[in-house]
């Protein structure tokens, strides 16, 4: 095991990383920007340095300030968490190149699983079901254009090294075609620094379905369910759930299969998450790899009984996997809301600034991941969520009863957050009846908005 872990991350998953090492009896170091000097995960640590200013590209995302960190404090292993260097293949060779280990997949890993369109070929050659699309990236707008006729409209317009919904456009027709085109290319260009761009035949009306998989370096793969991730706003998750109302246990078999083929075939290792898009038929088309921890990864800690984080800690040390496939079952069902600070009736702006009061839920089945307590500025430079609020029940009335139970308790002052639009959907009956999918929030924007006012 390791000596000491450098978590390059902060919030709540900085913290959920070292109450991962704390039960693990490995020290940990936190990094910190300015502003989150006062961060709980700063707090909480056993070692802290500043790494630069607020500006997470001046702080976080500094690779030369993070690596003095760990030469300074003596740190073998670095942790990254989600978001920030989570994915960076450069960042960990740069980690290899100086004896720490990176607790995630090697870097070629996340090169060619990073990169959706390499992904795909990577996942078909596997046997898994890939959506229509073209073979690899299109050069330009005119090959493109010729390979959406091929294709049949609708298609969507991807990025091929994009992620969180950055660089996606849909495309209904030609016209719609050539406007949103050079559109996905640029945003793709900002968001990643990588233009290139692939095409997918567009899937009407999909649920979202994603299988956590984990795999080490002695040849072990499992996979440990599904999560629901189909209550989303433009491409962004806002709850999960797990196991899906979609899936039944023949379906769940056949998916999780798949899953842990194309990961044993891609020869991955750590923790990751296929994802996958199932229509209204019961087909299902492989979408994307994750190749780090997922925010929403407690929805499957809660029905599995399996710590994730530890997993990919003890994986990552070289260790063997703790689970077997045989022995590993769906107990019970689990939701998260994402709690965001951000105000559901003004578009779901963002809204930084002081919490003067904080209260958690508690009680049967509660879970809450946050980092914010009374007194805490949000700051503006990050992202926007501040707690992740989960409810266990052994059926999913009980979860979605717990949940609506827990979002009355929470108590957030000082700033907007999206606890009223959660509270609304657990009393929607489309969720309720579990028949949503990924474009159910769009097709109902006023309604919800409606039903917002009235919490």
């Amino acid at each position: 095991m390791f000596s000491k872990v450098l978590v390059a991350n902060r919030g709540e998953i900085a913290l959920r990383v070292m109450r991962a090492c704390k039960e693990l009896d490995v020290p940990t170091v936190a990094v910190h920007s300015e502003v989150d000097e006062d961060a709980l995960h700063v707090k909480f640590a056993d070692e802290a340095v500043c790494v630069g200013p607020a500006h997470g590209g001046l702080s976080y995302l500094d690779v030369k300030a993070i690596m003095s960190a760990c030469e300074v404090t003596g740190a073998d292993a670095l942790h990254p968490g989600y978001g920030f260097l989570a994915e960076n293949a450069d960042f960990a060779e740069v980690c290899e190149a100086h004896d720490v280990t990176f607790i995630g997949p090697t870097a070629d890993m996340m090169r060619s699983l990073g990169n959706k369109a390499r992904a795909r070929a990577m996942m078909s050659a596997c046997g898994v079901p890939v959506i229509p699309g073209t073979d690899g990236v299109v050069a330009d707008a005119e090959e493109g254009a010729v390979a959406a006729e091929s294709l049949g409209y609708p298609v969507m317009i991807k990025a091929a090294a994009g992620g969180g919904g950055k660089g996606m456009r849909m495309a209904a027709d030609s016209d719609e075609f050539a406007a949103n085109f050079p559109l996905a290319r640029a945003e793709a260009e900002a968001a990643f620094g990588n233009s290139d761009i692939y095409l997918e035949k567009l899937i009407l009306e999909p649920r979202h379905i994603e299988f956590q998989i984990l795999g080490d370096n002695h040849g072990n793969v499992v996979h440990l369910g599904e999560r629901d991730c189909s209550i989303q706003r433009r491409h962004q998750k806002l709850i999960e759930e797990s196991p899906s109302p979609a899936v039944s246990p023949e379906l769940r078999e056949r998916m999780g299969e798949a899953a842990v083929r194309g990961a044993r075939g891609a020869g991955y290792v750590s923790a990751g998450t296929v994802e996958f898009l199932l229509d209204s038929r019961g087909d299902f088309y492989f979408m994307e790899m994750n190749t780090r921890i997922q925010v929403e990864h407690p929805v499957t800690e809660l029905v599995t009984g399996v710590d994730l984080v530890k997993e990919q800690i003890r994986i990552a040390a070289g260790e063997r996997l703790g689970v077997e496939q045989a022995r590993l079952g769906l107990r019970g069902h689990a939701i998260e809301c994402r709690i965001n600070a951000e105000d559901p009736e003004r578009d779901f702006a963002p809204c930084p600034g002081t919490v003067s009061e904080f209260y958690v839920p508690g009680g049967p089945g509660i879970r809450v991941d946050t980092h914010v307590y009374s007194g805490y500025v949000i700051p503006p430079h990050y992202d926007s969520m501040i707690a992740k609020l989960l409810a266990h029940g052994n059926t999913r009335e009980e979860a979605i009863a717990r949940m609506r139970r827990a979002l009355e308790e929470f108590v957030v002052v000082g700033v907007a957050t999206t606890i009223p639009f959660h509270s609304a959907m657990m009393n929607d009956p489309e969720f309720r009846a579990g028949t949503f999918d990924t474009g159910t929030l769009a097709r109902k924007k006023k309604a919800y908005e409606q039903l917002v006012g009235a919490v």
